[in-house]
This record gives structure tokens, sequence and C-alpha cells, in this order.
């Protein structure tokens, strides 16, 4: 596994092929360079350092308490959207409590999109969940 150090003198097709070997899956088209160094850069520095402490996760979200939001049933605690918005990349985990998003748990997607767009959006829809994930 390369150093995160080193994803910044790699090439595009260098970056899609550590997204297939780490993912083991090809990346989604489109993807600058900037956004996979990005996410490529998190997941090499996740792996080397092991993630979170087991349990941790389970303690933040008891600690959230049972007055926080509810997220929808379609996708499974612990999942991560990412999407990448006028230069910004915003990434959303998904938790028993709903989505996590600039510390701050939020009930819908939809919710999240309009924060970071202005505008209304469905919230799946912004972060590709169904259908194109553009306007």
């Amino acid at each position: 596994m390369p150093h995160v150090d080193e994803l910044e003198t790699m090439n595009r097709q260098q970056l899609l092929a550590l997204w297939q070997d780490l993912f083991d899956e090809p990346p989604p088209k489109s993807l600058s360079r900037p956004f996979l160094r990005r996410v490529l850069a998190f997941e090499v520095q996740a792996r080397t350092m092991g993630g979170l402490p087991k349990g941790f996760i389970t303690k933040l979200e008891r600690a959230a308490g049972d007055d926080a939001p509810k997220r929808s049933d379609g996708l499974k605690p612990g999942g991560r959207l990412l999407r990448e918005w006028n230069g910004i990349t915003h990434v959303v985990d998904v938790t028993e409590q709903g989505f996590r998003w600039r510390d701050q748990t939020w009930r819908s997607l939809s919710a999240i999109a309009r924060e970071i767009t202005g505008a209304h959006w469905s919230g799946p829809r912004f972060f590709g969940l169904n259908g194109r994930a553009g306007r």
C-alpha cells in the first residue's frame, strides 16, 4: 500500500488502479484527480492506522441520545457518502440516528443537500443514490 505522500505524484491512471485495488471495484466515472487523491488518502490512512477504535462509534451514537434524528432505511450505519460541490468535498456519515455532516446530525439527506447548494435538491439524488447526481 502506498504512503499518503506518494498519492500527490501519481497520475490519473495510477490513481484509478489504486482505487480498483483498495475498493475491489472501478471508481465512479468523472472524478477529478484532486478528489480521487483525497478519497484515496483517507482510505490509505484509515487502513494504515486501523480506523477508529472498536466501540467508539457506538459510544458516540449513544452519547447523541434518543432525541437524535433518525436516518432513512435505505442506508446502513457506517456508510459514507462523498460529494464534490464547487471544489469542496462533502463527507456524510450514515449513523443509527441519521446523517452526520459538519459535526451535526441531520434527519435527511435533502436538508444537507439544500445546505450545501442553497437550492432545493433531492438528497439521495444529490449524493448519487438514485439517478444522476448533477443538474
